[in-house]
């Protein structure tokens, strides 16, 4: 894989993270395994049996919590920390061809920054949702948000070009939107 494209699929699947922090680095490290990808210098771990079923495990459970009320939205508080690190080791896991300092500053500052994004916008639809739904719309947003991620990381580690295309588009209409649901200010009137 040459550097431009482990660059893209490290980032496709750190925004993958925003929607469900394991299943991106369950994908990344089962393409390790497979040899679909190509570890990054010291990430060779991530494809390791023990650790896939530590992950397999870890993303059995992530999904299973979001669908308990009240622990989902307990999951998007406490959850960040441990979606931004995952996104980020999945990212720096599967970037090749770059030195270690370029690797982390762009898996740190580029994919840390998309999977923050991510985890925190959802978040806020799904607070959104619980109150608008009195929490009944939660199961559908959690099934909506484990779609995204297995589809985000499948597209990282198949069409990462694509992927990122799709993650730049989804974030043009939520900005979008955003500028078109705000208030006219006093310079409108």
């Amino acid at each position: 894989m040459n550097v431009a494209l482990s660059v893209t699929t490290g980032l496709a699947l750190a925004a993958a993270a925003g929607f469900r922090a394991f299943v991106p680095l369950l994908a990344a490290g089962l393409a390790i395994h497979l040899d679909y990808v190509e570890a990054a210098p010291g990430f060779a771990w991530l494809g390791e049996p023990l650790v896939l079923m530590a992950l397999a495990i870890a993303t059995l459970t992530e999904i299973a919590a979001y669908y308990i009320p009240g622990l989902d939205h307990l999951l998007d508080l406490v959850g960040a920390p441990v979606a931004i690190a995952a996104g980020i080791v999945a990212a720096a896991g599967v970037m090749v061809g770059l030195p270690d300092w370029l690797r982390w500053f762009t898996a740190i500052g580029v994919g840390g920054t998309v999977t923050t994004t991510g985890h925190a916008l959802l978040a806020i639809g799904r607070a959104k949702t619980g109150a608008l739904s009195g929490g009944l719309g939660n199961p559908l947003y959690a099934t909506g948000e484990l779609a995204g991620s297995l589809a985000l990381a499948a597209l990282a580690l198949l069409l990462p070009v694509v992927a990122v295309i799709a993650v730049l588009a989804v974030a043009a209409i939520m900005i979008s939107r955003r500028r078109r649901a705000r208030p006219a200010g006093p310079e409108s009137s």
